[in-house]
């Protein structure tokens, strides 16, 4: 966790019933209160759009490596006979 020196001051209004839930939320996981359960979810928030980055980049990636001549079902035989190849080397 960061140190208080690290940190920023949100003030945040939410009606009653939210506000209860989150407390309640944050009580389940022994949070220290709306204010930790709100942090984690932010957290999660940001996590969430780094994925999306990321998932983006290869995205885009692919798309600029241009379509493969490759038969995408032979190319999945290619992957099956790998597996039962490497299962085989395995079972001996």
């Amino acid at each position: 966790m960061p140190s208080l020196a690290a940190m920023t001051r949100i003030d945040l209004s939410v009606p009653d019933d939210l506000g209860d839930w989150a407390e309640a939320r944050a009580a389940e996981a022994r949070l220290g209160g709306a204010g930790e359960y709100v942090a984690g979810l932010l957290r999660r928030e940001r996590e969430d759009a780094e994925k999306l980055v990321r998932l983006q980049a290869a995205i885009d990636k692919g798309r600029a490596s241009g379509v493969s001549e490759c038969d995408p079902l032979a190319y999945l035989d290619e992957l099956r006979a790998g597996l039962r190849a490497a299962r085989s080397a395995d079972a001996a």
